[in-house]
């Protein structure tokens, strides 16, 4: 698979890799060693960019992945991971479980996790500060931010200290914020450019607008594939066919006009980031969606739930994905 590398960084990755969210305990919870083959699959087909994160609890799906596999030297896996950390001690924290639980000694990239605007990363400084630190001391190679946020993009262009920014983008702008309200797709494209020239390795998140069009596979490979600026594209992956799907993308042998077998794959709200707003439980047309007794996240009854999507293009935080 073709190597790229991040920007001004001295870390090569390979331009598709395997966002690992989706096998995890807040969406499917496969068991160890059943997630740990997908990794596996996408090793062994030229994948070594792997997206985690401490919210995910998946390093010991990695780990299992990693320890079994033949790598020639330079031939290792390229992790990313992030924490939603928002002081010094919790990000250090965060960092040194990933050391330990991956079993490295440096991990290659740290991302200050889903930052909301500018007051948002004000709030963490302690934790911007630790990564910082952490990088001094050898202990990550790379900092940035993860984002689905167009103004925030636009900041991390503008911090020096930044090395990457990992942002969403998708051909259906699904999912883009600015502030509380909803970004724009032609804003995310030009803050991903503008990283770009500042230096900065970008690469991105949520191209199948989470599972929601993956339908129209192809297409949307070939747009964030194609956009200017962009490193690398992470796609999440829950199963070793799809892992194949992907290789085949990157390969070019993928037939024209693909599209995967989604008719299994179910609307799923994650707990973890829903906000209990409301808004999906009232665009649902088949009044699949309630919240539940706690008040703290909605949830989906599937043998209600026809798969419309309506429920997640109204969400105001993308809790809402198909898996």
């Amino acid at each position: 698979m073709e190597q790229v590398k991040l920007g001004k960084t001295k870390i090569e990755v390979t331009r598709f890799g395997m966002g690992v969210l989706p096998i995890g305990a807040s969406h499917l919870n496969l068991p160890v060693p059943e997630g740990a083959a997908v990794i596996r699959r996408a090793l062994e087909l030229g994948v070594r960019f792997f997206d985690t994160a401490e919210y995910y609890r998946t390093y010991d799906y990695m780990a299992q992945a990693f320890a079994a596999y033949p790598f020639s030297d330079g031939n290792g896996p390229v992790i990313s991971s992030k924490s939603l950390a928002r002081d010094y001690a919790g990000m250090r924290a965060a960092v040194e479980e990933a050391r330990r639980k991956l079993h490295v000694d440096k991990v290659d990239i740290f991302l200050l996790h889903e930052v909301r605007g500018e007051a948002d990363f004000r709030d963490r400084s302690g934790a911007w500060r630790a990564l910082g630190d952490c990088r001094e001391e050898g202990l990550v190679q790379a900092i940035g931010i993860s984002t689905h946020h167009v103004d925030t993009a636009e900041l991390n262009a503008k911090l020096p200290e930044s090395d990457v920014l990992f942002a969403l983008i998708n051909k259906d702008g699904h999912g883009i914020r600015r502030g509380d309200g909803r970004g724009t797709r032609a804003d995310m494209e030009a803050a991903i450019l503008t990283n770009h020239e500042a230096g900065k390795g970008v690469y991105a998140m949520k191209v199948l607008a989470g599972g929601l069009a993956a339908g129209r596979y192809g297409q949307m490979l070939d747009y964030a594939a194609g956009l200017p600026g962009l490193d690398a594209v992470m796609l999440g992956l829950t199963s070793e066919a799809e892992a194949e799907d992907l290789a085949a993308y990157a390969a070019g042998t993928l037939p024209k006009g693909y599209a995967p077998d989604v008719a299994k794959k179910q609307i799923h709200i994650v707990q973890g980031d829903c906000e209990a707003c409301g808004s999906c439980i009232v665009l649902c047309p088949a009044r699949a969606i309630k919240m539940h007794a706690s008040g703290d996240f909605a949830q989906v009854s599937p043998e209600l739930c026809v798969g419309c999507g309506y429920c997640a293009i109204g969400c105001p935080v993308r809790a809402i994905v198909r898996i």
